[in-house]
């Protein structure tokens, strides 16, 4: 029983995450496709600049053209997150966390590929050339780098204890 109750908490928290990231980025590119209706606007000058772009493309406009290859890409990665979050009992809820991030950025773009043929972008860096990117692009970059890193933490503590669980001080 109790491990079902956290199977639900861990569920409950993946999809709240993922559905603020997919609120947020769809409601951040309605707004933009109107605002930038009349052309690219500063932001932070220097620095980063408001350009609307649609990418039929991955991240960085890799791949463009094979749309259908990244939406099945985007429903495999979040059923296999959604079993991993439902059947791992040993995932923090920081790792939930960043794991809704991913799962949450997957599946707006997945939205904009499917109802638009496209993917919306429209931050554009001025002091490095760097791709257009959307909310959603930052929410899969920081929970791939979030979980990389919670992950690695939390093995890295199990082997602590590992080590030293058979040494007295």
């Amino acid at each position: 029983m109790a491990k079902r109750q956290h199977a639900f908490v861990r569920i409950a928290v993946l999809v709240a995450v993922a559905l603020a990231v997919l609120v947020l980025d769809q409601v951040s590119k309605a707004f933009m496709r109107s605002y930038l209706a009349d052309g690219p606007r500063e932001f932070i000058p220097g620095v980063l600049g408001l350009r609307l772009t649609e990418n039929t493309g991955a991240a960085f406009s890799m791949g463009e053209g094979s749309q259908w290859l990244f939406v099945g890409i985007a429903v495999l990665v979040c059923i296999a997150v959604l079993i991993w979050v439902a059947l791992d009992s040993s995932l923090s809820l920081s790792l939930v966390c960043s794991l809704g991030l991913v799962v949450g950025g997957g599946l707006a773009n997945l939205i904009d590929r499917v109802c638009l043929g496209a993917v919306t972008d429209f931050f554009a860096t001025e002091f490095i050339d760097f791709p257009i990117f959307n909310v959603a692009d930052i929410a899969i970059t920081c929970g791939v780098v979030l979980t990389l890193l919670l992950w690695w933490l939390q093995s890295e503590g199990s082997d602590s204890k590992k080590d030293s669980g058979g040494q007295r001080g």
